[in-house]
């Protein structure tokens, strides 16, 4: 049996926002498998266990380029410590540069992109720097590159925390302007149920087999109920089969939105920042207390 400590009762906690007690006994229940422990809080508690899933937990932002022509677009994720310097204008313009120098040599990887050449040096070089001149690290985390068979629409939100490129063939500039904010919004996993990991499909089917069976359902239904649960999952995190947040019958999905419109989206990128990263927590006062106990001890 694995030892379940205070700090993995803590970072499942603040993955789901289950209490301290349901959240030990699921990592027991788990034996320490934090993502099995998460199920059987879904199991036992529904949404109130998934609400805090798509919590940013680290700082940075978003940085974009669109070609004026629509037709070359790139999107950057750049991190760093605080918030503060998220607002910093030089921490911003270098994303916005960063991501202007994807779209125009689209570099294989992050590590190639830290030796192109930047203002007169390396990315990577001028990124030391930087950081000297602000006091605070900063990397590089993402990077996504769009050749479009359109022309990209792009939206950035919430202080430069969400990005989205849009790919949208046919239609007019509004639709994929709006169909972006709903990305935004919505916050979709796949354009449709073909993109949809098969590892989140199936959480969901045992998730919903074990609360039917905690429901005391018959076992002849339980697949029954697994079918129409994923349906519904892939609904509500495909693009085109979510309802447009910008419907006025509240009906409208995207698919029957972009019908409507004569088009189609070849591909979207959603970044949200921080997006899966654990951010570290500090606690001052403990902080203190450990730096005048190492103190004392050296007195």
């Amino acid at each position: 049996m694995a030892a379940i400590t205070a700090s993995m009762v803590k970072e499942l906690r603040e993955k789901t926002d289950a209490p301290m007690m349901e959240c030990k006994k699921a990592l027991t229940e788990a034996d320490g498998d934090m993502g099995k422990a998460e199920e059987i809080l879904r199991v036992k508690l529904g949404s109130k266990a998934s609400k805090a899933a798509s919590r940013v937990t680290a700082e940075g932002v978003v940085g974009t380029f669109v070609s004026a022509d629509g037709k070359l677009a790139a999107m950057i994720e750049l991190n760093c410590e605080t918030d503060f310097v998220a607002k910093n204008d030089d921490f911003l313009a270098f994303a916005a540069g960063l991501a202007e120098l994807v779209a125009s040599s689209n570099p294989a990887d992050v590590a190639a992109l830290s030796e192109l050449d930047y203002q007169g040096q390396k990315v990577e070089a001028f990124r030391t720097e930087l950081v000297g001149k602000i006091g605070e690290n900063m990397t590089i985390r993402r990077f996504s590159r769009i050749e479009a068979k359109g022309a990209v629409a792009s939206y950035v939100h919430a202080g430069a925390k969400i990005g989205v490129l849009v790919d949208l063939v046919g239609g007019e500039e509004q639709v994929g302007k709006d169909i972006a904010m709903h990305i935004a919004a919505s916050k979709p996993k796949a354009l449709d149920a073909s993109g949809v990991s098969q590892d989140l499909i199936d959480a969901e089917r045992r998730i919903a087999i074990e609360k039917a069976r905690a429901d005391n359902k018959p076992e002849a239904m339980l697949e029954k109920i697994a079918d129409g649960t994923v349906q519904k999952f892939l609904k509500e995190v495909t693009l085109l089969a979510q309802v447009f947040v910008k419907a006025e019958d509240g009906k409208q999905t995207i698919e029957q939105l972009l019908k409507a419109k004569n088009a189609s989206i070849a591909g979207f990128t959603l970044y949200i920042v921080g997006e899966g990263i654990e951010k570290k927590v500090s606690d001052f006062a403990a902080e203190v207390a450990e730096q005048a106990a190492a103190a004392a001890a050296k007195a």
